[in-house]
Order: structure tokens, then C-alpha cells, then sequence
């Protein structure tokens, strides 16, 4: 195989490259995509938008299958985990993977601070809500709700900009620093899997951690003054992991990823 022939070259190992070569001087948040990120950007979505659940050796589960169970450490979850993770590669500028959710699991809403994103999914459904978080304007009209001081030091402004439904026929979502950074993932009628790029990984320990919201009901918040709004305004509250999520982990059976 000659240098750069990709004719011989997993289209896994192709995505990686190219992630590799996209995401290694990213634009910083808050500032504009160059044009040349953005051109690897759309390399890469196109890569990704390729990509199926064979070229990764997945078998698409039933809704009566399971995961492998791994312990957890975490004394009160037991059984099989929700939602298992595939490690498939890692760099300091991104990591790749695939997330297998078992039938009515869902990956809570959090945060990507700092990070780009691209999903794909390779089996079964999943229904994705974005939200993005809306600095809160001095003097603003919208009131946050009245709550205890510790918890309204919780609350994030946000809003929700969409919610749809993705199949392996679809192609990827993506996210930015600065838009749809916030995002759930259910899986809907049946078992899914999709395959994940995050850059660049989360790291806490270089401010990149993983943050767990909940949406306020509209009866939280119904002293919150009026406000019109082409898109829905929604008060997110920063809690811990929710109790009944956690994440196992299982062998990548597909193609090894060299770079």
C-alpha cells in the first residue's frame, strides 16, 4: 500500500486522521472557524456520515440483550450498566469512541466545556436535545427563579435550540464550544449505539469536566417574568450524576486505530 492510498485503509482509521488533522489547532472559544477549520471540519462530517456500524464490527443488540456486566464503583448501582463506552483512540486533541445505550437508557444532559463534538449513530434511534447557555444580561428582563442561595448558584440561563431524532441513516450531529455544548441523549424504541469524537477530551484537571443539568419545570419558575422568545428560554440547574446513570465499559471489536 502506498503512502496516503486509502483504498486499503479502514475508513475508523481514515476518521481518526482526519479528526487528528481537524482538530489540532481548533479556534478558541468565542472565536470564528478559520476557513481552513472549517474545510476539515466538513472532511471530516462527510467521513463520519460514511461510517456504519459494520465497519466497526458492531452487532446491532436486542432490546432483551445486555452488556457485559462491569463492576461498579459505585456501592448502590448494580447489574449491568445503562450505557457502556468503547475506547477506540485518544490523543491530547481528541478522543474517539462508541457509547451503547440499552432500550430506554439515556446519557443525562451535560456539558462539553470547551470542546467540539461530532456523533454518528450506528444503530436503533436516539432523540438529542440541544441546548446552548445564554449569558445573563446586566439588567435583564427575565428573573431567575426564587430559590435558596445555594441552589441559585446552580442556575444556568439557557436555551433549548432543537430536539430531533437520529438513525444511522443520518448525518452526524455536531457540536462547538459555543453551540449546542449541552445535550441529552436517549435512546428511543430499542437499543443504539453511536460513535463519538470529543475535542479535545475531558480533562479536569485543565478545566474540562463533565457537569450534569436538569431542566426547571415551568412550575419552578412561575414567578419568572414573561418574556417573548422565538426559541424556548429554560432554566438549567447544575445537579450531581444522577443515581440511576453510569457508564460500564467493553472491548472495541473493530479495526485497530494507529496514529
Amino acid at each position: 500500500m502506498m503512502p496516503g492510498d486509502s483504498t486499503m485503509t479502514s475508513i475508523v482509521q481514515r476518521i481518526a486522521r482526519q479528526a487528528l488533522v481537524t482538530f489540532r489547532s481548533p479556534p478558541r472559544v468565542g472565536e470564528d472557524a478559520g476557513k481552513a477549520f472549517l474545510e476539515n471540519l466538513g472532511k471530516l462530517r462527510s467521513l463520519m456520515t460514511e461510517v456504519r456500524a459494520a465497519d466497526l464490527k458492531l452487532v446491532p443488540r436486542r432490546a432483551d440483550s445486555s452488556s457485559p456486566v462491569v463492576p461498579s464503583p459505585l456501592p448502590y448501582h448494580h447489574g449491568a450498566p445503562p450505557v457502556t463506552y468503547m475506547h477506540i483512540c485518544e490523543t491530547d486533541q481528541f478522543s474517539m469512541g462508541v457509547f451503547l445505550l440499552k432500550s430506554g437508557a439515556s446519557i443525562p444532559l451535560h456539558d462539553h466545556p470547551g470542546m467540539h463534538g461530532v456523533l454518528k449513530v450506528m444503530y436503533g434511534k436516539v432523540r438529542i436535545s440541544c441546548f446552548d447557555r445564554l449569558e445573563r444580561p446586566a439588567g435583564g428582563t427575565q428573573a431567575a427563579p426564587p430559590l435558596p442561595a445555594a441552589q441559585a448558584a446552580a442556575l444556568r440561563r439557557s436555551v433549548l435550540r432543537s430536539t430531533g431524532e437520529y438513525t444511522e441513516e443520518s448525518g452526524p450531529c455536531v457540536l462547538s464550544p459555543d453551540q449546542d455544548n449541552l445535550h441529552q441523549i436517549e435512546a428511543v424504541d430499542g437499543p443504539t449505539a453511536f460513535m463519538d469524537i470529543l475535542a479535545p477530551p475531558y480533562d479536569p484537571d485543565d478545566g474540562r469536566d463533565c457537569h450534569y443539568y436538569r431542566v426547571l419545570k415551568d412550575a419552578e419558575v412561575k414567578h419568572a417574568e414573561p418574556k417573548e422568545q422565538k426559541e424556548k428560554e429554560v432554566w438549567l440547574m447544575e445537579i450531581s450524576q444522577p443515581p440511576d446513570f453510569w457508564c460500564g465499559g467493553e472491548p472495541y471489536p473493530g479495526p485497530e486505530v494507529c496514529l
